[in-house]
């Protein structure tokens, strides 16, 4: 899994809106699905938030809400908490620097947004999943967004014509075919449910779809 040091976080922002088609509109459905179905004073698990992107707007809809963030990266996690800082939100937010099975918690909900494709099928999806939820409380929610297996013979190759089209360079390209194809673990439907059902988690519900990128909201059975 990479571990986002040094530029790799600085520029994260900048990359992860050339490599998402619809990166905005997940954040924002994502966002949306959370203020609808979770209380005002609900604490949330966020698994590798990365810079922090996905709660600004969520924390500022709720502003009782509560969150427990967690990176393995502690650049992008310093990132973040600047981001917190400058939001006035840092107070709401605690940041943990580890692995999600350290944390302790009962959460209302959790966010996992662009992880779990890092992570090897080998048990460490099952692992990670497991961990999140142990710490969800019954029936709690998670959102999980991902990079899935591709449907058709050519939806890769449509999601780099996309990734030009919002400005990545031929190099990019390059370097994120190699990858998608060699460093990344999606999971096509049936391997996801089954992951979910062996790890306490009910049905899949597609929120989100744009070429192999999809958003699930989640229900802990």
């Amino acid at each position: 899994m990479p571990s986002f040091l040094g530029d790799e976080a600085t520029h994260y922002d900048q990359r992860i809106h050339r490599l998402v088609p619809g990166y905005d509109l997940l954040q924002q459905l994502t966002q949306a699905q959370c203020q609808a179905a979770l209380s005002e004073d609900a604490e949330v698990l966020v698994v590798g938030v990365g810079t922090g992107s996905e709660i600004l707007a969520l924390a500022k809809a709720k502003p009782k809400m509560r969150f427990v963030v967690q990176d393995i990266s502690a650049d992008m996690l310093s990132l973040a908490q600047k981001s917190f800082e400058r939001a006035g939100i840092s107070d709401r937010v605690q940041c943990h620097c580890g692995s999600v099975a350290e944390i302790e918690g009962n959460f209302d909900a959790a966010l996992c947004l662009l992880v779990l494709h890092f992570v090897a099928d080998n048990g460490d999806k099952a692992d990670l999943l497991s961990a999140v939820r142990q710490r969800l409380k019954p029936s709690a929610w998670l959102w999980l967004a991902d990079l899935m297996k591709p449907q058709t013979p050519f939806e890769l190759d449509a999601q780099f014509v996309v990734c030009q089209q919002l400005g990545l360079t031929d190099i990019g390209v390059k370097r994120t075919r190699h990858s998608f194809e060699h460093e990344f673990y999606p999971l096509d439907r049936i391997r996801l449910a089954e992951l979910l059902d062996q790890t306490g988690f009910g049905t899949a519900q597609c929120y989100f779809k744009a070429l192999g990128f999809t958003g699930y909201a989640i229900r802990c059975q």
